[in-house]
């Protein structure tokens, strides 16, 4: 494994924005942001959309409690969340007020902005940047991609996962394949162009989005949001594979928007994707796993 496949710095946070619009609908951290959206998971919450019923909000909610020294305003939850993030139960009995508490702290507490954040690299940039770093991949464009797939999907081997979409992707490259990139990929023995692996990439997500495979994905949400590929298209047909403070893509509603560079946002949240031992792990795991 060989390093240097990192978003960082402006890129990183431009891929954080882009994927925020996809979420929310604008470029800013709803860390304050929860409510059920009737898509199976139970109150998604949070800037990456933390699920209940999936427990990466659990996951937040105990990284919060290291940060907090123990005992907090989140921890009257702490029993029903461990519950439903154990057995995947998607109901929101037992969480009256949850959102009241969560949009409260997302507002204004530092600490609980600051778990979001690293659960957030931890469990998604983390492993997404792994992916890239196995595959190779070089341009801002392809690793944003795998990182805001990786948000939506998960970062398992599973058909609907992460992992799961690349392997099928990597099983379309039967030949050599040219492109422009200037980044070239070795799979399966044959040479590929990088972006022509990401336009294989969008379309295997694609597919995902619209017949998904896995029950727990079959609400039928994921066929709702394909505005994410045909966002990520844009900016590939207009070429811009490699950002610096700009880069420019589709909104939810087909619009062209240009998602710019906070420097302030940039310094704040490029503190590295292996921040902790879950990052490691994750690391570590997918290699075990050989997806690639």
């Amino acid at each position: 494994m060989t390093c240097g496949a990192m978003l960082q710095g402006c890129n990183k946070t431009m891929a954080l924005e882009i994927t925020n619009i996809y979420e929310n609908g604008d470029t800013a951290f709803h860390y304050d942001y929860c409510e059920d959206i009737n898509d199976g998971r139970g109150f998604t919450s949070g800037l990456a959309g933390f699920c209940t019923g999936t427990g990466d909000a659990w996951v937040v909610v105990q990284e919060y409690h290291k940060l907090t020294g123990g005992k907090d305003k989140m921890s009257q939850f702490d029993s029903v969340l461990a519950e439903y993030a154990t057995t995947g139960n998607n109901s929101t009995v037992g969480l009256t007020g949850y959102c009241s508490v969560w949009k409260k702290l997302g507002t204004s507490d530092k600490k609980f902005k600051q778990a979001q954040d690293n659960v957030r690299d931890d469990m998604y940039m983390a492993p997404a940047m792994v992916y890239a770093q196995q595959l190779g991949l070089k341009t801002s464009i392809a690793q944003g991609q795998l990182y805001d797939a990786g948000i939506q999907h998960g970062a398992s081997d599973g058909p609907d996962g992460l992992g799961g979409m690349i392997k099928t992707t990597n099983a379309l490259v039967t030949k050599d394949e040219p492109g422009d990139s200037g980044s070239t990929l070795t799979i399966n023995g044959y040479k590929i162009d990088e972006i022509v692996w990401l336009n294989k990439f969008l379309s295997v997500r694609a597919s995902v989005l619209s017949n998904p495979q896995e029950p727990t994905n079959m609400s039928g949400a994921w066929a709702k949001t394909l505005y994410r590929i045909k966002s990520y298209q844009f900016a590939v047909d207009t070429k811009e594979y490699n950002w610096t403070d700009s880069v420019s893509v589709l909104d939810n509603d087909g619009k062209p928007t240009t998602v710019t560079c906070s420097m302030a946002m940039s310094s704040r949240l490029d503190n590295g994707v292996a921040r902790s031992g879950i990052a490691f792990l994750s690391l570590f795991l997918i290699s075990v796993l050989n997806v690639i």
